[in-house]
């Protein structure tokens, strides 16, 4: 990789088990993730995906392994890398606002008064909340508390956004809203994220690259799947993609059934490389990873083809 943004380093996480012994939950992971890439993590729980997660952002240290970002190995948490929880983690004496204003005072503590409002306040226009600004927790619905928490991320400027299942406690309807939100908002800007789902559909619709762990105990990371989908995709018609279902359906195949099997194709000879995990693209898998793949017909008619699969960053350099 060219710009291997985030270097993740034969990472391994190991804790004490019951009876004496070890128990590894994570093996001799590595995987690199460019500028600018939005890369979103899926396997089964106990795999050891948030711990992963909670390594980068400095809140844990691997057992063994380092992980380097931009340029600089990972040696606790910094404002260089902003977290967005499954909890909303507000504070609950603090209006939006304030919550906003309370990182944004942390990030830059020599700004005035007006200066961290300000960049505050942009935060929250950004995910639609200004009406709302100056309401506590307390008064905010779900979906709303985790857009200040969205907020409160992006206000810090983070070189890296780290979102641990950010969506999974709200409904259907709001869980769309802020994934469109989130997904406008990171073409837009360029922002470099790390996302661990559970949700297939999610990883489809907001991902460049979708990173598949094998089960825990002893997780490993089995394949980076290439997301052949087009960039300017939308959640009503993404279903209607010819690369979707075959996509879709790698995936499920995967959690279904050789997340579990993975180690017995090992034994039996498949070839793989733990420091260079495969790159797939299930919708051309006899052609290279990043070739074009053909898109339904645009509004007049005319047919219309999806170019190579490029980051956020690489497509605003493009535009």
């Amino acid at each position: 990789m060219q710009d291997r943004y985030i270097s993740i380093e034969g990472i391994s996480r190991a804790y004490p088990a019951p009876g004496g012994g070890v128990t590894t939950i994570f093996d001799d992971l590595w995987l690199g993730v460019a500028r600018g890439e939005f890369v979103a993590v899926i396997g089964h729980s106990g795999c050891g995906k948030t711990t992963v997660l909670n390594i980068l952002a400095g809140l844990d240290v691997p057992s063994s392994g380092v992980v380097v970002v931009d340029g600089k190995a990972i040696e606790g948490p910094s404002l260089d890398r902003a977290v967005i929880f499954q909890s909303h983690a507000l504070l609950p004496w603090k209006s939006a606002l304030g919550n906003v204003a309370y990182a944004v005072a942390s990030r830059w503590p020599k700004w005035s008064r007006g200066e961290v409002s300000a960049k505050a306040m942009a935060a929250i226009r950004l995910v639609g909340l200004e009406h709302a600004a100056e309401r506590r927790p307390a008064e905010l619905s779900g979906g709303m508390k985790q857009r200040v928490g969205i907020a409160r991320a992006l206000s810090i400027d983070p070189k890296i956004l780290l979102m641990d299942e950010p969506f999974s406690a709200l409904d259907a309807l709001t869980r769309g809203t802020l994934q469109d939100e989130v997904r406008n908002i990171c073409v837009e800007t360029g922002q470099t994220v790390f996302m661990i789902t559970h949700d297939v559909d999610e990883a489809i619709y907001l991902a460049d690259k979708i990173v598949l762990m094998t089960n825990g105990p002893g997780a490993r990371i089995a394949e980076i799947v290439v997301n052949p989908l087009p960039d300017g995709r939308t959640r009503n018609d993404v279903h209607r993609h010819p690369a979707y279902y075959p996509l879709r359906n790698h995936i499920i195949d995967f959690l279904v059934t050789r997340s579990k099997s993975f180690d017995g194709e090992l034994a039996a000879g498949r070839p793989w490389d733990a420091r260079n995990p495969p790159l797939v693209n299930p919708v051309a898998p006899e052609r290279a990873p990043l070739a074009p793949v053909p898109v339904p017909a645009g509004p007049s008619g005319e047919a219309v083809e999806a170019g190579p699969v490029l980051t956020q960053a690489q497509r605003r350099r493009t535009t």
